[in-house]
């Protein structure tokens, strides 16, 4: 499956709320995540995106293509998913430390797939005279 750079950002932007929303201070503060997300500096989010998207995008990229109908969303096993991750970490890492990077990131790219919106039915864009809405 093929995302939209909408997809990608929707995506990216679902888990680093997750991420924000597990930090200690952000929980005892008892804030919804979208207030937390909204009150935080254009730089301070930027930071959180980069450093997930680094981790995320290529899963997303080279996950297999399924065919997604209008109006769900993307879905994959966790077999599908840590199988990606699995070629894409490489061997340099440690025995316990590749697990528990592919643990994380199995989690982290499931939650970033939660996260896209349903997939639109192309046809329902186009108007009654034919052209694109």
């Amino acid at each position: 499956m093929r995302f939209t750079e909408h997809e990608l950002t929707v995506a990216l932007t679902g888990a680093a709320k997750t991420v924000v929303a597990a930090n200690r201070k952000v929980r005892k503060g008892g804030k919804d995540i979208d207030t937390v997300w909204n009150e935080m500096d254009r730089h301070q989010r930027y930071k959180v995106l980069d450093a997930l998207g680094d981790q995320i995008l290529p899963v997303l990229v080279a996950l297999p293509d399924v065919e997604v109908e209008p109006g769900t969303r993307p879905s994959y096993t966790n077999s599908q998913v840590t199988e990606t991750i699995t070629g894409l970490v490489g061997d340099e890492l440690g025995k316990l430390r590749r697990a528990v990077v592919i643990k994380a990131r199995t989690s982290l790219v499931q939650t970033a797939l939660a996260s896209v919106p349903p997939r639109l039915d192309p046809d329902a864009l186009i108007n009654a005279s034919g052209e694109p809405t």
